[in-house]
């Protein structure tokens, strides 16, 4: 797997991607998405670039790992969040946060709070609105507001981009992406589902059923439920074998 990198706006990306546009969800970030599209037809213009890089849009990692990626989409009470970031710490685990840049705007110092932690931090766009459906300058204001607050905050745009309310990017939004500098969208592969408040043991239980190595986990921060659910779902990864690791190890 290609060693996978921040990368600046300086960095653009040209891409033809040839993605499959999936329906949103009103409440949450939509349902999971189970196909890649082709990468884009320029190689990334970064130390990373090889013949055998990843897809554009990354669903999983391999599941030959011995890891798993848990994600969580971004904003919410920063209470919820660092608390949830210190569970997953005691643990020893290592989380992929998405931030949306409004969050991060009314709680500046959770983007240093997550990177000090060990963890990922990247784009979830500036508003968390249906970034799939929206004109095609809106959509890019979308993805380089949140990317600009996360270069002030942070000194990066950080490592990925993930599109709002859809598990993946329509070809207009990923091409957006790779112009702003994101070699590659996150999807995933299982969704929790924590967003529709199921309560931590049903969270618990959807996640287990569906990971594997190389899962892309989906959850969000904010919600107590998530935050309960996780001890037990770090404790039962570990048991099969299987670590909590940052997407960008995961993927490395």
């Amino acid at each position: 797997m290609v060693q996978v990198t921040p990368t600046h706006r300086r960095d653009l990306l040209r891409a033809g991607a040839a993605l499959t546009a999936v329906g949103t969800l009103a409440a949450g970030c939509g349902t999971t998405g189970t196909a890649t599209a082709a990468p884009p037809t320029t190689s990334p213009t970064s130390p990373s670039a090889s013949p055998h890089r990843l897809p554009f849009q990354v669903t999983h990692g391999p599941r030959t790992a011995a890891s798993v990626a848990l994600t969580f989409h971004g904003q919410g009470d920063p209470a919820l969040a660092d608390q949830l970031l210190a569970t997953a710490e005691q643990h020893d685990a290592h989380l992929t946060v998405l931030a949306v840049g409004s969050w991060l705007d009314a709680y500046p110092a959770m983007a240093r709070r997550i990177l000090d932690g060990g963890h990922d931090l990247g784009n979830h766009t500036q508003r968390h609105i249906s970034i799939n459906a929206m004109a095609e300058a809106d959509a890019r204001k979308e993805i380089t507001d949140c990317a600009e607050r996360l270069k002030r905050l942070t000194g990066s745009i950080g490592r990925w981009f993930r599109p709002s309310r859809a598990p993946t990017a329509s070809p207009l939004v990923a091409r957006l992406a790779a112009e702003a500098g994101y070699p590659h969208v996150l999807s995933y592969d299982v969704d929790s589902l924590d967003y529709t408040r199921p309560g931590a043991p049903a969270i618990t239980r959807k996640v287990l059923a569906e990971v594997t190595g190389g899962s892309v986990v989906s959850m969000h921060l904010g919600y107590p439920d998530t935050v309960a659910a996780l001890p037990a779902v770090l404790q039962e990864l570990h048991r099969r074998g299987l670590r909590a690791v940052t997407t960008t190890e995961l993927l490395s």
